[in-house]
């Protein structure tokens, strides 16, 4: 028979093991009665003996996160129909319980497996495996799987309740010690729903926290709830020009206004709706659905459902042929996505680059911010700068560096020392008189413009020196004796290694 203490008998001797050790008999609930002991002494947040979990996982087999679960909604509700007088005890054994569940889920798979006396077949592995609850889904306070996420000013998210505490008495982030600029609580919808979905596929009580309840709702600018966001999706699909207009128009503005808003339109599914009128061809539709897009994908959580949506080669078919207005924002829409890095090798493989540059050369001063931006996010990754130096980005690069009035050099050179990096990039810039223009970068420019300068040089003389020799006779030896002096860490580096390599040429 399964030993569960929901099982009244079992209630009956573990109070008993609690309150009078000395009554015990049977040498198996001896043991166990120890074991339980020794857990308690432990205390509260304590890490506990692996080899004492594993006997007591043994002895209750409670070997599985449904069976900790179980045991843990059978003794909170317990202690709400038992008298104070048994209420420690089985305090006592909750928080024994809790731990357990730490112990089995926060770990690694060899932790778990330490819970059991035999060794695991691979069928109980990938059961075990199956049960690990994501460290996302867990509060970073308490470490127990979320019922109503919320995230704070900082970005991070926590289980409600354990914030809030925290906050009667702190102002700051509890993972990253930041100061607070507020304490609004946001829920994090898609977080919630995604555990939700967890549990459900694990066989878990699904959460039915009502955090929509909860929030605070100050803000003129949030939604008046998912009834509206519900009917404006609905008018994204309706055949009437004006309902998309209108729609599109007013999710563009609830997504900008707040992050809860953005949760709530991508939790109703409103995401495969915008995506879908990417491919319009009304003017105001796509601009305001891709920037409608744009705003949304702000949320981290969210950047992953718009690439699922389908919606890069919309996008990109926007950058290449829409208005100059939703040029920009696809360009903006792209360096918001390409922020993770998956989705640079995805963003790039599907052809968006030629067209960034595109707009690099031709855009608005806003469409070439937001296409250096994007190109910046990109070629991190090294596989879409072969695609950038085909696609011509070094001479619009070097043009915006070489431009004051354009306000872009910062940017211009931060692209040019990632593609200086490549060697299809290196002999693209070799082939530019680039020297002069590296010149007023180091007479004028900020500490980190002056350290991608000199990242570029250093990476330009490996190929070809005469680079160095031209820049030595414009004066460049005292700048890198400048920036050994008083320049970043990593110029520094740099700067030592040109002048040894200028008085290698200058001795020759």
């Amino acid at each position: 028979m399964t030993y569960a203490f929901c099982n009244h008998i079992q209630v009956d001797l573990v109070h008993g093991q609690f309150k009078r050790a000395k009554e015990q008999v049977d040498s198996q609930d001896i043991q166990l009665y120890g074991d339980l002991m020794l857990a308690i002494s432990q205390g509260k947040g304590s890490d506990f003996d692996l080899t004492l979990l594993r006997r007591l996982a043994n002895e209750l087999q409670l070997k599985t996160l449904a069976e900790l679960e179980a045991e843990v909604h059978a003794l909170q509700n317990l202690m709400e129909k038992h008298n104070p007088e048994v209420d420690g005890s089985l305090e006592q054994m909750l928080d024994l319980m809790k731990q357990m569940k730490k112990a089995l889920l926060v770990g690694s798979t060899e932790r778990v497996t330490a819970l059991h006396e035999e060794p695991l077949s691979p069928s109980d592995t990938e059961s075990i495996c199956a049960t690990m609850i994501p460290d996302d889904y867990l509060c970073p306070i308490s470490l127990e799987i979320m019922n109503d996420p919320v995230i704070i000013a900082t970005g991070q998210t926590y289980e409600r309740a354990n914030i809030q505490k925290w906050l009667e008495e702190n102002r700051t982030c509890p993972k990253t010690s930041q100061v607070l600029a507020h304490t609004t609580l946001t829920p994090n919808f898609v977080l919630r729903s995604l555990i939700n979905q967890w549990r459900e596929a694990n066989g878990l009580e699904i959460s039915a926290v009502d955090s929509i309840s909860g929030a605070a709702h100050n803000s003129s600018n949030s939604c008046s709830g998912d009834s509206t966001i519900d009917e404006l999706i609905a008018k994204l699909s309706s055949r009437q020009i004006q309902d998309q207009r209108a729609a599109t128009a007013e999710l563009r503005l609830l997504a900008k206004n707040s992050a809860e808003n953005r949760i709530r339109i991508a939790e109703a599914g409103a995401i495969p709706h915008l995506v879908a009128l990417l491919t319009t061809h009304d003017v105001e539709v796509l601009e305001n659905a891709i920037t409608a897009l744009l705003n949304v994908s702000i949320h981290d959580h969210i950047k992953g459902l718009v690439v699922q949506a389908g919606a890069i080669p919309h996008i990109v078919t926007a950058l290449k042929y829409g208005s100059m207005k939703a040029r920009e924002n696809a360009a903006a829409t792209l360096f918001s996505l390409s922020t993770v890095n998956e989705h640079k090798l995805t963003i790039g493989a599907l052809g968006a680059i030629p067209p960034l540059v595109d707009l690099l050369k031709h855009g608005s001063p806003q469409g070439k911010k937001d296409a250096a931006s994007a190109l910046f996010n990109l070629l991190i990754y090294q596989g879409n700068k072969p695609r950038a130096v085909r696609a011509g980005v070094v001479k619009p690069i070097i043009a915006l560096m070489s431009n004051s009035q354009a306000g872009m050099r910062d940017e211009a050179v931060s692209i040019l020392a990632l593609l200086s990096t490549h060697e299809e990039g290196r002999r693209a810039i070799s082939r530019i008189s680039l020297v002069p223009a590296l010149m007023s970068i180091f007479h004028d420019g900020s500490p980190r413009t002056k350290e991608n300068a000199a990242a570029i040089l250093l990476a330009l003389v490996f190929d070809n020196p005469q680079h160095l020799t031209t820049a030595g006779r414009l004066g460049i030896k005292k700048h890198l004796v400048d920036l050994v002096q008083s320049g970043t860490e990593r110029a520094k580096r740099k700067a030592s290694r040109l002048l040894e390599h200028l008085a290698m040429l200058q001795a020759e």
